[in-house]
Order: C-alpha cells, then sequence, then structure tokens
C-alpha cells in the first residue's frame, strides 16, 4: 500500500511508553491511548492519515509495530512518548528503519500550577524521554526531526504538516518515472545529469519517449475525443477569432497522445525538447497546450529535455499544489521584478482568476511542424508564492535554491502568445538575481502559491541536500 497520490500524507504512530509502569500504574497505557485516540489523532486528521495500533513498552514491540508501519507503506514515522521511555527499546528499530522519523514533544497537561500533582506528571512526562532518544539518536547517526507543540498552541500542527507533506513528496520521488520526449537542448549545461547519480541518490527514473511514437498516436486519436477535448477548449478558454476547429483538432490530437504515453509509461513528469519535434516532417504540432493542462493534473513537467526540472517541478506540486515550471526571462529593474516565461508552458490551473486564459496562435513556428502551434497565454493569479529550483551543486550534491516571492497583478501584454508573469522578491531584484546565481540557481524553476520554505528544508534534510534561500 502507498501513499494516495491526490491525499494527505499516510503516517505510523509509534506511541513509547515505560515497562515498569505495566505492574506501578496498570491503567496509565490505556489512558494515554485513550487520549491519543480521543485528542491527538483527531487534531492530526486534517493533515495526514493516521496508522496507529497501540503503545509499546517493550523491544519486541517496537520492532513489530516498526515493520507493521514499514509494511503499509506510511511516509513517515511520528514518535510520541506517553511517557518516559529508555531510548534503547526503540533505538534498534529506528536505525534500521528507513522511514523519516519525526519526533513529537507533546503532552496532553498545558500547565504545571497549582493543581499540578503526582498524577499530572506521571500522565506528562515524555519530554526526558524524547531527550534521551534523540541523544542516542544522533550519537547513532540517525536523522530525525523534531517538533515541541501543545494542541492548545495557535497553529500547533504546522510545523508537523510541513515535515509530513516533505516525507511524502520524497518518497514519492523515490518511485517517480519521468519520460524524456526527444533529447535534451544542445549545449545548456546547467541541468546535466548523470541519470546513474539520479537514481540513486533521488530514486526516480526515467525513460525515453520518442517523437514517431507520439506522431502514431495523434494519427490514431479517436475522432469523439478529439471532438471532446476541442469542446472543451472552446468552452473553458478564450480561443483567438484566428484559430480554427481544424488548428484546435491538432492540438487535441497531440494531448491525447501526450496523454496515453504518460499513462502507458506511468509517468509522474515528462520533459520534451521541442526541437526534437521539428526533426520529423510528421510532427502535427508542439503539445504546448497540453503540457500547461497536465500540470494542472499534477503532473510535472520541464523544458528543453530536463530531467531534472521535470523532477523538481513534480516535487513542489506535491508538497504545495499547484506549482509550475517556469523561466526567469527579463529583469524589471524599473518595476524591481523578474518577468516569468517560457515557450508556451505554464499550469493552466495557476491562471489569474476572472477572466479566461486566452488560447492564441503562435505567429511564427519555434520549430517546423504540419500545424499551428497553440498556446495558453496563463497569468499568474497575484499573491504570495514560492519560487525555487532543484539542482546539482559540487561535488554532485542536490541543492535547492529557494525564495519567497510575491506574483504581481501585470496586465497581458497582447502580442506576446507565451506565459508571462511578474513575481517580486523580497528585496532588490539585484541583489536577489546575484544571491540566486551565486547559489548555482539554474535556468529552469518552479513556482508555487504561497510559502513553501518550510517544506522545502524539509526535503533537503530528507536527501540530505543543500538548502539554500535566497
Amino acid at each position: 500500500m502507498t501513499s494516495d497520490p491526490t491525499g494527505k500524507p499516510r503516517v505510523g504512530l509509534l506511541a513509547l511508553t515505560l515497562e515498569l509502569y505495566e505492574t506501578l500504574a496498570p491503567d496509565l497505557r490505556g489512558e494515554r491511548e485513550q487520549w491519543l485516540r480521543g485528542q491527538v489523532i483527531p487534531a492530526l486528521e486534517p493533515i495526514a492519515d493516521v496508522v496507529f495500533d497501540r503503545a509499546v513498552c517493550r523491544r519486541s514491540e517496537v520492532d513489530e509495530v516498526v515493520a507493521s508501519l514499514e509494511a503499509a507503506g506510511v511516509d513517515a514515522l511520528l514518535v510520541i512518548l506517553v511517557s518516559y521511555s529508555p531510548s534503547q527499546i526503540s533505538l534498534p528499530a529506528l536505525k534500521s528503519t528507513r522511514l523519516p522519523i519525526i519526533v513529537w514533544n507533546t503532552q496532553e497537561l498545558f500547565a504545571v500550577d497549582e493543581k499540578f500533582g503526582s498524577a499530572e506528571m506521571t500522565a506528562n512526562h515524555g519530554v526526558h524521554g524524547t531527550q534521551d532518544l534523540c541523544n542516542v539518536l544522533l550519537r547513532s547517526g540517525v536523522k530525525f526531526g523534531y517538533v515541541t507543540s501543545h494542541l492548545r498552541d495557535e497553529n500547533a500542527t504546522g510545523e508537523l504538516e510541513d515535515l509530513f507533506a516533505a516525507a511524502a513528496a520524497v518518497r514519492r520521488l523515490g518511485s517517480a518515472r519521468i519520460g524524456l520526449l526527444g533529447y535534451p537542448f544542445p549545449g545548456m549545461g546547467d541541468f546535466a545529469v548523470d541519470t546513474t547519480h539520479l537514481t540513486a541518490t533521488l530514486g526516480c527514473e526515467w525513460t525515453v519517449l520518442t517523437v514517431p511514437d507520439y506522431i502514431a498516436r495523434a494519427e490514431v486519436a479517436g475522432e469523439k475525443d478529439v471532438a471532446r477535448l476541442v469542446r472543451q477548449y472552446r468552452d473553458s478558454y478564450d480561443v483567438a477569432t484566428d484559430i480554427t476547429d481544424a488548428d484546435l483538432a491538432g492540438t487535441a490530437r497531440v494531448e491525447l497522445a501526450l496523454r496515453g504515453m504518460i499513462a502507458d509509461g506511468g509517468l509522474s513528469a515528462i520533459t520534451y525538447q521541442f526541437m526534437a519535434f521539428g526533426d520529423d516532417d510528421r510532427t502535427p504540432t508542439v503539445p504546448f497546450v497540453a503540457a500547461s493542462r497536465l500540470m494542472a493534473e499534477g503532473i510535472g513537467f520541464g523544458g528543453e529535455g530536463d530531467i531534472i526540472a521535470a523532477a523538481g517541478s513534480t516535487m513542489l506540486n506535491w508538497l504545495k499544489a499547484p506549482a509550475s515550471f517556469t523561466e526567469i526571462f527579463t529583469i524589471d529593474f524599473g518595476g524591481n521584478a523578474a518577468f516569468l516565461s517560457h515557450m508556451g508552458e505554464a499550469n493552466v490551473a495557476m491562471a489569474r482568476r476572472g477572466d479566461k486564459v486566452p488560447l492564441v496562435a503562435r505567429p511564427a513556428p519555434i520549430t517546423p511542424t504540419r500545424g499551428r502551434q497553440l498556446a495558453l497565454v496563463t497569468c499568474f493569479e497575484p499573491g504570495e508564492a514560492t519560487f525555487c529550483s532543484l539542482t546539482l551543486g559540487p561535488g554532485g550534491r542536490w541543492r535547492l535554491v529557494a525564495s519567497p516571492v510575491t506574483i504581481l497583478d501585470t496586465p497581458v501584454a497582447a502580442d506576446l502568445p507565451v506565459p508571462q508573469s511578474k513575481i517580486q522578491p523580497r528585496g532588490d531584484v539585484r541583489d536577489f538575481l546575484t544571491a540566486y546565481a551565486k547559489a548555482g540557481g539554474p535556468h529552469h524553476a518552479a513556482i508555487c502559491f504561497g510559502d513553501a520554505t518550510g517544506r522545502l528544508k524539509a526535503v533537503a534534510d530528507l536527501i540530505d541536500a543543500d538548502y539554500c534561500e535566497v
């Protein structure tokens, strides 16, 4: 069993207590389990599906519970000490597990006041057990997350939510399949990658998709499916008056072709090199519209055959959907901003609300194709966002370069038949771009709404990557 691709992270709860209390306080374990089931797990339900059986106090029980949670395919292991528990009963299982470990230092009691007595202390003394446990985990080279909060705190589970989301995204990345249609853009070095290193470190695999297969699939696309997509284009978007049904049908055929390749290959993300389509004179058109719509459905994308960008964009979407592939094209020194665009790909689910997204034809083909090349002129909804990139740094270490930004409310440039948005960094755009370049930020990136920096930091820790915030 694995994570639901569209659902919440699945978290296994390991609740620890002390075997001595089985005789000194025989009701304690049951009372603490009641607290977990009655208060803790319900508080976690909005952010995770929690798998929990019972609290345990012996090494054999810990081994059994951890093995069971691994078999259940949970994304992370949440450890709560419902009383003191000696670290050595859980260390072997925690050292051997491949699940991310998150220790939540919490308790039922909120305040130590005049009502505090022996019963309250017995029921609320897990904190020193977490200290014992984390000391031995650190000494043993076991990575772990640690959160201290009470259920009555404001945003009590916010940090946990970030850690759970990061664990789920990393787990999914480890089994992701990325399709490369064509070949990487010649000479672009910032996304050059040793695919053996990619699989050995991130776990994701890649597969080659061919332009002849793309063409063949487009040719045999069902007429009813083509007609359905043409109607959908006209209903959903502001279709330019010079675009014909034949233009839309050609675009629909290649979307159906790409969807078939993704479904048959079990792909989480795709990347294509637009020039590769022009190498075969039978190519109907470039799938700019398809890529933009597929991103809206959670399929990652990278331009120019960039496997790393495809992995990075789909990971960001898993962290904080929706997310889009993007690229900084121009500096707006006057507006203290950076202009985002690409040849025709942007997540249409992130489009500014209100007006329909324009569906236009490029005035000139970017590569030779039989039909006109259509694109959605997506402008992102204004507001707070996170701009980030996954890249390789010195020594082959993975690196996440991230920056909180603001998407500006920018008028559409009518003569630009491409996605277009502007982002404003926290400070001067000059400093932002300089810091981004010095951190090794590549020219392909991703963007999502809101602040994803906490989740990106957690991902960096889980994959042993450098985290650079600019």
